[in-house]
């Protein structure tokens, strides 16, 4: 009995992960809205396989809502735009090589009139696909048709089955960047510590600049997050969860430029010391204890970052300040060292201060206070651009909120 309720459970665990996995949601919401707009197509089409209504569904379902709707609206625009440039140019020359090249090119300049973004050349396809078929007018209706009920059915599956919220993986990107970040330090400090050839100095910087391209990533898994926030049911702080997930990266992505700063900066340290180590040995090990503690608080922050307010952030952020006060504090030390040195030998004075600098940058960036004044710049400016983008919207949003501040207390209750 106990090994039926432990596979149960293992399956349960294996359904939920693959809930969450945005290939398999993707794959599955997409062929039942294909194969329900291919049924509705079948009642209301007069064609004999309306194989339009689910190309479209199969197109328009997107992963999130919002990126749903607007895919929906700019599709049905370019499909319609495509059908009546075929039905125009079949009354006036019908098909020919010439005007097969004319129709394509008016079909792509009517696309970026009608502004369709991404969906121009389906304007062309459109209009070539009607303009190759006989009956034109049946058939350029039809496809109209199939058009619209493929739109409707994928925002109506979108609608009744919302889809997740994605933030979870975007923020798995985010923590997993900065532990990439740690490692990375961790290395440089360990290194640093003993005899640090130019060459191995020089492999630390490039692996430093391979995290500048991994931030691509990074940015695109948030910009879905971001889409899966906008006009989800599910959601009702998005524009917070949003701003708190991008002011995030943004730090990290300062940090991750910072590093590679660092890294330069003890390659050129390593250049001029060669063969001699980077730093004395009380130094070194001093430099490693901090980037160690850094390391920590980098991921300690992209904890606090993606982690719910409701469940550990108060301890999230209490572990990041007892880590950056501990930095801070050898930090400090490692200066105090520095100085020493440089007063007995102060041919690399420049490259001991940039170390300093570059590492006091990023303990600022991770500061609590400049996170929170961040996030408060970032929410003002977004909800001040939503204002002016909606501004009739804002002004009914402001006459119900006075509304609700002078209705009486007993107002809303039965009497």
């Amino acid at each position: 009995m106990r090994d039926v309720r432990e596979v149960w459970a293992s399956c349960a665990t294996r359904l939920a992960k693959w809930r969450q996995e945005p290939v398999i949601v993707q794959s599955v919401r997409s062929s039942a809205a294909a194969t329900l707009a291919y049924v509705v197509a079948l009642h209301f089409s007069p064609e004999a396989a309306p194989l339009t209504a689910p190309l479209t569904a199969l197109l328009v379902v997107q992963v999130t809502l919002y990126s749903t709707l607007t895919t929906g609206v700019r599709r049905v625009n370019s499909v319609v735009a495509g059908v009546l440039v075929a039905i125009g140019f079949s009354a006036l020359v019908g098909l020919t090589w010439w005007s097969l090249g004319l129709l394509i090119l008016a079909s792509l300049a009517v696309g970026h009139l009608v502004r369709v973004s991404e969906f121009v050349p389906e304007v062309a396809i459109s209009a070539m696909l009607v303009l190759g078929v006989t009956r034109i007018g049946d058939t350029a209706w039809a496809r109209i048709l199939e058009t619209v009920i493929g739109a409707v059915v994928g925002l109506g599956c979108n609608l009744l089955f919302a889809p997740p919220v994605w933030t979870g993986a975007a923020g798995e990107s985010i923590e997993d960047l900065a532990r990439r970040m740690r490692r990375l330090m961790r290395r440089v400090g360990e290194e640093a510590s003993g005899s640090t050839p130019a060459s191995v100095a020089a492999e630390r910087l490039h692996e430093a600049r391979r995290l500048d391209h991994e931030i691509v990533d990074v940015d695109a898994a948030l910009k879905q997050a971001e889409d899966s926030l906008r006009l989800n049911p599910r959601v009702r702080e998005g524009l917070l969860h949003r701003v708190v997930l991008r002011t995030g990266l943004d730090t990290l992505e300062i940090c991750t430029v910072v590093l590679r700063v660092l890294a330069r900066t003890l390659t050129d340290l390593a250049k001029e010391r060669e063969p001699e180590p980077l730093f004395e040995p009380h130094v070194g090990a001093t430099f490693e204890q901090l980037l160690s503690e850094v390391g920590d608080a980098v991921v300690s922050f992209a904890v606090l970052v993606t982690t719910d307010v409701s469940r550990s952030a108060e301890s999230a952020e209490s572990r990041l300040a007892s880590e950056l006060a501990a930095a801070t504090a050898t930090r400090e030390k490692l200066a105090q060292l520095l100085l020493t040195e440089v007063q007995r030998d102060a041919r690399q004075w420049q490259l001991y201060g940039a170390v300093v600098t570059e590492v006091t940058r990023i303990l600022d960036e991770l500061d609590m206070e400049h996170r929170s004044r961040r996030l408060l710049e970032e929410l003002d400016r977004c909800t001040r651009e939503q204002r002016e983008r909606m501004p009739r919207l804002d002004r009914l949003n402001r006459r119900l909120r006075t509304v609700r501040r002078g209705r009486p207390a007993g107002a809303g209750r039965n009497r």
